[in-house]
């Protein structure tokens, strides 16, 4: 297994040194008062919504039914917590996600590391916990894999050929190795090599393990959950590129619910009991345990950097 990894200091090339002091502005639908870099929940009492039914959603990376009983056991506690009804929605993709809570449907979500920027910018979404290691420690590496049995050794060897991608909001799944392969490898999708999109994790892993496709770039806590649940083996699978860690999914709520309830709502992620959940057999996979508190401002900016040395502009129209 080659594996070329890259640090952070790496990637501040002069492009993306400049990139990073772009600004990032919410919709003007939204106001940050405090200057945060989120919405702020509206101060008018008319603005602020209450409702019966909270509606719940987890990023797409994989097929949504595999997700509806691993959070079925954390949702009845936050029904506990808040008083509410809560409801699972099986979300198709990151745009619908992102769609729902900007149109008011969705009320609490955990959006990916890539998508988090437009949901902020776009949807009014508040980020406020990530989950963790027991230690405190968080987030994944975007990997580029192929099959054992190509000839993709390196990154080196996709020039000229096919790299598949997830979807264009994802960041392990798009935007990270866009930049990365851009910076590191002068390498440009169209140019020095052809682009195509499986839609999710799950799809580009399983193509590449089934050899439908060349090579993919993926978030290695995706594949080592697949791994440990059997879906794949081993030795379907060669890393050949593993990026510096990324956070991971953030979790949030829309901006308008009352504040009484969005401190509810914080209350049942920082309070809820892992011990023998179907969260926790699931995320521990991935060596996480608890819910930890993040701020947009802070942890998203590394993936505000790349977004915006990718050229990336947050259109909510």
């Amino acid at each position: 297994m080659k594996i070329h990894s890259i640090a952070l200091t790496a990637l501040a090339t002069a492009a993306l040194a400049t990139a990073a002091n772009a600004e990032f502005s919410i919709d003007d639908r939204y106001t940050d008062a405090d200057g945060d870099l989120i919405a702020d929940i509206p101060t008018t009492a008319s603005e602020q919504v209450d409702p019966d039914t909270l509606v719940f959603a987890y990023t797409p990376v994989e097929d949504p039914a595999v997700y509806a009983e691993v959070w079925s056991g954390f949702l009845d506690h936050m029904e506990e917590v808040t008083g509410k009804n809560v409801r699972f929605f099986p979300v198709q993709s990151n745009a619908a996600q992102i769609e729902a809570m900007r149109a008011g449907r969705l009320h609490v979500a955990g959006f990916n590391t890539g998508s988090n920027p437009i949901a902020v910018a776009c949807a009014g979404f508040r980020p406020f916990a990530m989950m963790a290691a027991e230690d405190g420690s968080f987030g994944y590496e975007m990997e580029i894999i192929a099959h054992p049995d190509s000839d993709i050794d390196s990154v080196e060897d996709i020039r000229g050929r096919e790299l598949t991608f997830t979807s264009e909001t994802s960041n392990s799944g798009f935007k990270a190795p866009s930049a990365i392969l851009k910076a590191e490898f002068g390498m440009e999708a169209g140019e020095d090599f052809q682009a195509s999109y499986s839609g999710a994790h799950d799809n580009s892993i399983l193509g590449v393990a089934n050899k439908d496709y060349l090579a993919a770039s993926v978030a290695n806590s995706v594949k080592g959950r697949m791994l440990d649940r059997d879906v794949i083996s081993p030795d379907q699978l060669e890393v050949v590129y593993q990026s510096q860690t990324f956070p991971t999914t953030g979790y949030g709520v829309a901006h308008n619910l009352t504040p009484e309830l969005q401190d509810k709502i914080q209350q049942a992620f920082f309070g809820f009991d892992w011990e023998g959940t179907a969260l926790a057999e699931e995320f521990g996979r991935n060596g996480e345990d608890q819910f930890i508190p993040i701020t947009f401002e802070d942890d998203w900016a590394v993936i505000r950097t790349i977004d915006a040395a990718n050229g990336v502009s947050y259109d909510c129209d």
